[in-house]
């Protein structure tokens, strides 16, 4: 067990590893007003890299900067900050339209500013809009627009605009506003960062922090849910739930053949810590918003993974196979790592809901009802990629692993459909009607459609154990239709508080290897029974 032990701690290692940075000490809990709330400014600035390099820590001077340093500086200290390479430029057509250098990822508010063709498409961007202001950009349009709203962030930084930490007594509710350049305590801040006096810079953020405290104290966001926030940003729950799951996962895989007991135990306890750890991460997330943690497509992926660990213990305890927990533990990891490496994409900021969503009692039931079916269905895809996968390698599956498969979606089923009648109600409740061919609905209709075909045909005897394997992971492409296509490709509908853009090159590699997977189980399972029986001797 010594290599695992090994395996482990380099994993947490590496998942850990701080940039060399600028400690900005009391400021971190210092509340900023944004995007309708209020935040601790780690998260602030955290939050606000991420829109404008698409990274919580950039490269920057020979070294990478975290996004604390980033945002300080500008706020701090903005002169010559228009030459930092600080604007995410990602898409390749677009940079070959503006003559940008393709091996780049970041540039600078000079560059860009007085790139011709560039001001020429964000022009051509707002003129459509002006026509149409329902219109979807698409193209280069909707690209340098994009990066337009990224040098628009870049300009209310550096202006000190978007730092609103001043509470303003007219209601908890009311915006917030700035400091005054010339007021004291932001003169001794900024003078201490100047100088690179950083006892001092710290002294003077607490003094600012506790004198800002002070002001209108009734209209404070909570010290302690300030503090949460913090701590649940420095901590990564849910990245060191996917390097717990993978170590459980690895454990399994080399324990197979030597060690199965022992291993066995291990995985269990590596895997319920990751577990636990998701578990508080959703629990300070309710905490800090107020609402169940499924509201926007980053939050509904670590659910997906989350409930998908919860069916495979559910699961594991009963049959105690190993398939269940080995299956789960990376099925997890990859929503987990996407949530965890993709925050342009995914975003995992802490948003108010839409006034749709502001209905905890629908939240609670018809979303997480149909996004743990999603998991069910999730841990289906991949206990059906170990049975596949053994057809390839040229074994035959027990009937018993079948029959895994089998059991795991019909829980997914039961979920999909009450999760779907459930959003009808939520609908007429809502919009006034039960059903009218929205994309989302019509989609999670297809799905259901998809599965109880698979179900049926494996009651019926269509098919038998191998039929209802390959359903398994062709039918989970309806669900990433379902789930991220409406949402991310196609993003019309009423469900738009979903909608979001990034990761068509992931979702279509997915599907691409998933029926290239399903094609080669194909023609191994048709190699296999036309091989001859063994003759007795």
């Amino acid at each position: 067990m010594r290599p695992l032990a090994l395996l482990l701690l380099l994993l947490l290692a590496t998942a850990t590893l701080p940039a060399r940075a600028l400690n900005v000490g009391p400021l971190e809990t210092m509340p900023v007003q944004e995007g309708g709330r209020k935040k601790p400014y780690l998260v602030f600035a955290q939050e606000n890299l991420i829109g404008l390099a698409g990274r919580t820590s950039i490269p920057l001077d020979g070294r990478r900067q975290p996004a604390t340093e980033v945002i300080t500086t500008l706020w701090l200290t903005p002169e010559g900050t228009e030459n930092q390479p600080l604007i995410l430029v990602e898409n390749l057509p677009l940079k070959r339209a503006l003559r940008l250098d393709v091996t780049r990822k970041w540039f600078s508010r000079q560059e860009l500013s007085t790139n011709l063709p560039f001001l020429a498409l964000v022009e051509r961007a707002a003129a459509i809009r002006r026509a149409n202001r329902d219109v979807r950009l698409t193209g280069l349009e909707k690209s340098a627009d994009e990066v337009a709203a990224r040098l628009a962030r870049f300009d209310r930084l550096r202006s000190g605009e978007a730092f609103r930490i001043v509470a303003n007594p007219a209601g908890s509710e009311a915006p917030w506003s700035v400091l005054p350049p010339d007021d004291p305590a932001l003169t001794a801040l900024r003078t201490a960062f100047q100088r690179g006096d950083f006892p001092a810079f710290q002294a003077a953020a607490r003094t600012l922090r506790d004198t800002l405290a002070a002001q209108s104290p009734a209209y404070q966001p909570p010290a302690w849910k300030i503090a949460l926030e913090a701590a649940y940003t420095h901590v990564h729950p849910f990245r060191w739930a996917w390097i717990l799951y993978l170590a459980a996962g690895l454990t399994l895989a080399l324990t197979s053949l030597r060690g199965r007991a022992p291993g066995y135990r291990i995985a269990w306890i590596l895997a319920g810590l990751g577990l636990t750890f998701q578990l508080a991460g959703f629990v300070a997330r309710i905490l800090i918003a107020s609402r169940p943690p499924v509201a926007n497509m980053y939050e509904s992926v670590i659910w997906v993974a989350f409930g998908a660990m919860v069916f495979a213990f559910i699961f594991e305890a009963i049959y105690r196979p190993r398939y269940f927990l080995l299956a789960a533990t990376f099925a997890a990891i990859l929503p987990l790592v996407l949530a965890d490496s993709q925050p342009a994409a995914l975003d995992a900021s802490i948003q108010p809901l839409t006034p749709i969503l502001r209905s905890n009692f629908w939240l609670a039931t018809h979303v997480l009802i149909i996004t743990l079916s999603y998991a069910a269905f999730l841990l289906a895809l991949a206990v059906a990629h170990i049975a596949l996968g053994k057809i390839i390698l040229g074994r035959t599956p027990t009937a018993a692993l079948y029959n895994y498969i089998y059991r795991t979606l019909q829980v997914g089923v039961l979920l999909l459909a009450i999760g779907t009648i459930l959003g009808a109600i939520w609908a007429n409740y809502s919009w006034g009607r039960f059903w009218d061919w929205d994309p989302k609905e019509t989609w999670a209709l297809v799905a259901l459609l998809a599965y109880l075909f698979i179900l049926h045909g494996r009651i019926a005897g269509t098919w038998g154990g191998f039929g209802l394997a390959l359903g398994a992971v062709l039918a989970f492409q309806t669900i990433i239709m379902a789930w991220y296509g409406v949402n991310f490709v196609l993003g019309v509908g009423l469900h738009s508080y979903g909608f979001g853009s990034g990761g068509f090159s992931y979702a279509v590699t997915f599907v691409i290897v998933e029926v290239l997977f399903c094609a080669a189980a194909v023609i191994r399972h048709r190699q296999l029974r036309g091989r001859p029986s063994p003759q007795p001797a």
